[in-house]
């Protein structure tokens, strides 16, 4: 008896025809690759009987995400009008308030979506950012981008890094 009469036969993946593979899921018996297995405490499953699921954390549903847009421009829009307001000597002070503006922001969004992260969330903030630069431009110019304003562009990217740190 020679030992490749004990293998098992050799089939295509279910999932990536052309790919032979000799394992099976180990709750529908279902043929995949090494590619689209998943370990689980039960053993190898295909990705339907494995259950995958973002963790709570990253579950955000449309209503949490209607709540961090309106938190996201609520703090835009008083940022703006403070930003605005704000004399002109402060110079590169502004850098440590456009950081306490993305801490502001952040924190905001994750109070009201109860600690939730997640991609679409940093979005929410960066418009939410961005929302405050265009309120302060077009309060102090009349235009929402000022050409050549280095010190507001810096200011914004300062401010989109730190709220979006805390999403993640």
């Amino acid at each position: 008896m020679s030992s490749q009469e004990n293998l098992p036969e050799t089939v295509e993946c279910a999932t990536h025809p052309g790919v032979e593979t000799m394992l099976r899921c180990g709750r529908c018996g279902k043929p995949i690759c090494p590619r689209c297995m998943v370990m689980t405490p039960g053993g190898q499953r295909c990705r339907e009987c494995a259950n995958l699921r973002p963790p709570p954390a990253y579950d955000v549903k449309a209503v949490i995400k209607l709540r961090a847009a309106g938190a996201a421009v609520g703090v835009g829009l008083v940022a703006g009008v403070l930003w605005s307001l704000l004399p002109r000597f402060v110079g590169l002070f502004v850098f440590l308030l456009a950081a306490g503006l993305g801490y502001v922001m952040a924190e905001a969004i994750q109070r009201v979506t109860n600690r939730k992260r997640g991609y679409v969330l940093q979005i929410t903030a960066g418009f939410g950012i961005l929302l405050a630069y265009f309120v302060r431009n077009y309060l102090l110019h009349g235009v929402p981008v000022v050409i050549g304003d280095i010190y507001g562009y810096l200011a914004v990217a300062i401010a989109v890094m730190v709220a979006i740190s805390p999403l993640r």
